[in-house]
C-alpha cells in the first residue's frame, strides 16, 4: 500500500450488483419490463432487458478478475488468440467487500483509503436498451434505486457515496424520482454521458431548469461516469454491431462511438447551456470517461463560442472563456494510463480527482499507487487530487 501520510478519496470505485438488482423492487404492473437474471445450468447468467436480451458486458454476479488484471489479459490474448475475456474471471475474485458496505469498508482502511464514491458496475449499462420505452426505464431505474437503499444505502458511515441512477428522458419522472432519492438522503446522483433528454431537447434546455434547480439548492454533485451511449445509427453506417458487446467492440467504436464523445458532448451542452451562471452550486463529475479530450474540448469550446455568436443562446451566452467556466464547476478523474500532469497543467489541480476503478480490472489494484501519476507535482496539489478536492465536494473534510 502506499503510504502517504494521510488517507485519501477515491472518486471511482465500484460494486458488483445482486442478480435482483432490478427486479427485486420492479413495480408489478412493470414486471414483464424488469431487467431480469437467470443462471442458466452451465452456470451462465443470462440477462434480459423485458424479453430482449442484454449483451453489452459480461454481467459479473459470482464470479469476476482481478483487480488491475487488464494488461495481463491482453499479453495473455497475444499469446493465446482463442481466450476470451471470461476465462480470467473465478469465484474466488468475487470478494464480500465487493457486495457488503461493512466488508468494503475494511478493504478501504487496509488500502488507506478513507471516504469513497461507488458506482455500479452493470446498472450504468442498460438504460440505451429502454431508451424507446419512458415507462420501462423509469419502472427500472426506481427498482434499482430500492434495491440499492436495500443493500447499501446512499451514504454509510459518512464514508461510502453511493449515486442512484436518473435519467432526463422524461421530465416529471425525473423531477419524481430525483425528489425522492434526496429525501432519501442520496449525497450524489447518477446521470450516464448524454448530451439530449428524450424529448429533442438539450440536458441544458431551461425546460429542465427545475430538476437542475433541485439539485442546485441541495449543493449535490453529478456524477457521469462512462455508459452506454454507443451512437448506433452511425455504427451501423460504419459496418459495425451497433449491439456488439463492449470487450468485442471494433477500434472505431472504440475511438469515436464510447467513451470521449459522450462526454465531450455532454460537457459541452452543459456549458453552452449557461449551467453555470444559472446553478453555482452544481458541480459536474466524469468519472471513468478517461481525460485526453479535455485539451481538445477546452480549445474547440473557446472558438466556437466566438463562432457562434451570432447564433441562438436559449439560456444566454455564457460570459468569458468557456475553459475558464469548465474550470469553475467541472472535475475529472483520468485514466490510470492518462497523462495527468498535463490534465492538470491544463484544468489546475483544483479540478481533478483520484480515481482507482477499483475493484475493476482496467483499474488500479493499490488504489493510493495513483499518487505515482503526479509524483512530480508539489505535494499540497497531491493532497488536492487524492483527497481534499472530493472532501470539500461532500463536506467531509
Amino acid at each position: 500500500m502506499a503510504d502517504l501520510g494521510y488517507r485519501t478519496f477515491d472518486s471511482d470505485n465500484h460494486y458488483y450488483e445482486a442478480p435482483d438488482c432490478f427486479s427485486r423492487h420492479i413495480e408489478s404492473r412493470y414486471a414483464e419490463m424488469a431487467i431480469t437474471a437467470s443462471q442458466r445450468a452451465d452456470g451462465e447468467w443470462e440477462v434480459k432487458v423485458g424479453d430482449r436480451p442484454y449483451n453489452f458486458m459480461h454481467v459479473k454476479f459470482d464470479k469476476t478478475n482481478a483487480p488491475g488484471s487488464m494488461y495481463e489479459m491482453f499479453k495473455a490474448k497475444r499469446d493465446n488468440p482463442d481466450l476470451s475475456w471470461g476465462d480470467a474471471y473465478t469465484t474466488e475474485n468475487m470478494l464480500p467487500a465487493y457486495k457488503q458496505p461493512d466488508a468494503r469498508l475494511d478493504l478501504l482502511d487496509s488500502q488507506g483509503v478513507e471516504w469513497a464514491i461507488l458506482l455500479p458496475t452493470f446498472g450504468v449499462s442498460v438504460e440505451e436498451y429502454m431508451v424507446d420505452d419512458v415507462e420501462q426505464t423509469y419502472a427500472n431505474l426506481r427498482a434499482f434505486n430500492r434495491w440499492l437503499e436495500d443493500d447499501w444505502g446512499y451514504v454509510h458511515q459518512d464514508r461510502l457515496f453511493t449515486p442512484p441512477l436518473l435519467s432526463l428522458l422524461e421530465r416529471e419522472h425525473a423531477i419524481e424520482e430525483l425528489d425522492r432519492v434526496l429525501e432519501a438522503g442520496a449525497r450524489i446522483v447518477h446521470l450516464r454521458p448524454c448530451p439530449w433528454g428524450g424529448e429533442g431537447r438539450s440536458i441544458a434546455d431551461p425546460y429542465y431548469d427545475l430538476f437542475w434547480a433541485r439539485l442546485n439548492e441541495a449543493q449535490i454533485p453529478v456524477a457521469f461516469h462512462i455508459s452506454d451511449l454507443r451512437y448506433g445509427d452511425l455504427a451501423v453506417r460504419m459496418g459495425d454491431d451497433p449491439a456488439a458487446n463492449v470487450r468485442e467492440m471494433s477500434a472505431f467504436q472504440w475511438a469515436f462511438l464510447h467513451g470521449d464523445r459522450p462526454i465531450m458532448e455532454t460537457f459541452g451542452a452543459l456549458l453552452y447551456g449557461n449551467m453555470h451562471a444559472r446553478f453555482p452550486d452544481l458541480n459536474f463529475l466524469s468519472i471513468e470517461n478517461g481525460s485526453d479530450w479535455v485539451h481538445y474540448l477546452l480549445t474547440l469550446m473557446d472558438k466556437k463560442k466566438g463562432m457562434a455568436r451570432f447564433g441562438p443562446w436559449p439560456a444566454g451566452r455564457p460570459a468569458g472563456r468557456m475553459s475558464e467556466i469548465f474550470k469553475q464547476c467541472c472535475f475529472v478523474s483520468p485514466y490510470p494510463e492518462d497523462d495527468v500532469e498535463a490534465l492538470t497543467d491544463r484544468i489546475g489541480a483544483s479540478q481533478v480527482l483520484f480515481g482507482s476503478d477499483h475493484p475493476h480490472p482496467e483499474g488500479i489494484a493499490d488504489p493510493n499507487s495513483f499518487i505515482n501519476l503526479i509524483a512530480n507535482r508539489p505535494e499540497p496539489e497531491q493532497r488536492l487530487i487524492m483527497r481534499d478536492n472530493a472532501a470539500t465536494l461532500f463536506k467531509v473534510a
